[in-house]
């Protein structure tokens, strides 16, 4: 239960920043999306690991090839102050389009985003920002005879459950994972978590 104005204040500012991140990564609003984070901030997603400066870059340099159009929904998220630090925890979807050898497909991902967030000069920030993934698909944009052969050659199989599909769609994009990957379960996760919840003091989680 939110129990002061700051809290309240606190819970907008982060939910609306979060939101905005998103919004700024789809349409390509570069320079907007790197003010989202703190200018030292880092970020793990599943093909991008380091600091905020680096993954707009590539971006940058990604959105002059169209290699893949994304859409990030972003639901509420859960946040917990102290002072002026805070964690966010927020359920996501991620769709992807890109052609596979040819072939148009649709990925759709299901994770959180594990956010830790500061009070800097008067507005919330994210600090650093790790992707949990959950549950992915990939389907054809048109169903076709194409499409069931590239599945049929792919070995998904190599990749965990939560994110067959995401590692797969990075690999055939000539990417490389960014291990290590969070997925419930995972123990860089609970490294992950406990680290965050250090940092923000003794207030409990949900």
């Amino acid at each position: 239960m939110l129990t002061s104005l700051h809290e309240i204040a606190a819970h907008i500012e982060c939910a609306a920043v979060i939101q905005t991140w998103a919004l700024c990564r789809d349409q390509g609003r570069w320079d907007a999306l790197e003010k989202t984070f703190t200018p030292d901030g880092e970020i793990a997603v599943s093909w991008y690991r380091g600091s905020i400066a680096g993954f707009v870059d590539h971006l940058r340099k990604r959105d002059a090839s169209r290699a893949g159009v994304a859409k990030h929904h972003i639901f509420p998220p859960v946040v917990r102050v102290n002072g002026d630090r805070a964690l966010a925890e927020t359920s996501i979807v991620i769709m992807v389009r890109q052609a596979i050898d040819g072939v148009l497909v649709d990925l759709n991902s299901k994770g959180r985003f594990l956010d830790r967030l500061e009070l800097c000069n008067g507005a919330w920030l994210i600090r650093e920002r790790s992707a949990v993934y959950e549950q992915d698909r990939l389907d054809p944009v048109e169903p076709s005879a194409a499409f069931d052969a590239l599945m049929a050659g792919a070995d998904t199989s190599v990749y965990p459950m939560p994110y067959r599909y995401m590692a797969y769609r990075v690999a055939a994009s000539g990417g490389k994972l960014a291990e290590p990957i969070l997925f419930d379960g995972a123990p860089a996760l609970e490294e992950v978590r406990a680290r965050y919840q250090a940092w923000l003091g003794d207030i409990p989680a949900p």
